[in-house]
């Protein structure tokens, strides 16, 4: 059964309804802390690189933003009919993580191309210990193709998270697309090279911890 639709890029109503509650939601339940807003870009193609500590980072990072983002979340996500409803109205899309997802790659690099904002976990999973992990190539593949700046984010939390934990969100400087060293016809070390620097902001973001 097709569990989503790549043949276009789409935003949905639902997304914005949605933030606005959450938003209101998570000022009660969490402590949370935003950190460099200013550095967000507010228009154009961008792609948005996080480290990955809980469910919830793509709402913590939405909601401090400010773009409308698109996230790439696991592919079994959408297998059940319920959480494929409510992922895809939040602009989430399938990605298998089992091999190289074509049509998800492609999706990616058409929201950017169209102006719009990618989120993405260039670690690929969630950090059991909650620093950041070694990165994979999704993030610099789409940059290079798109030809996108980066705009690193990292997370932080002392512990994991539950209700009323404090929160730091940080959002650095973003990366031009001119810095992350792609040549015309550079191959999978380029791509390497770039994710280890795309992830060593994202480490530098972290290593703030909650001060300002």
């Amino acid at each position: 059964m097709k569990v989503f639709d790549y043949s276009e890029v789409r935003q949905y109503k639902f997304y914005h309804i949605a933030f606005k509650v959450v938003n209101l939601i998570a000022k009660v339940i969490f402590k949370i802390k935003y950190v460099g807003k200013e550095n967000v870009p507010q228009e154009g193609g961008l792609i948005v690189a996080s480290n990955h500590i809980c469910l919830l980072d793509p709402v913590f990072i939405g909601l401090g933003s400010g773009r409308t983002l698109h996230y790439m979340s696991k592919y079994e996500n959408f297998e059940n009919p319920f959480l494929r409803l409510l992922y895809t109205h939040l602009n989430a899309f399938p990605v298998n993580r089992g091999h190289a997802d074509k049509s998800a790659v492609e999706y990616a690099i058409k929201i950017v191309e169209g102006e719009g904002a990618l989120g993405i976990f260039p670690e690929g999973t969630r950090s059991k210990d909650l620093t950041p992990q070694k990165p994979k190539s999704g993030a610099a593949f789409v940059a290079r193709v798109a030809k996108a700046d980066i705009l690193p984010v990292s997370v932080y939390s002392e512990t994991k998270i539950k209700m009323f934990s404090k929160i730091t969100v940080r959002f650095g400087k973003p990366i031009p697309y001119e810095d992350l060293g792609f040549t015309e016809n550079g191959g999978t070390a380029e791509i390497r090279a770039a994710s280890r620097k795309i992830m060593e902001e994202i480490q530098k973001l972290w290593e703030m911890r909650h001060c300002e």
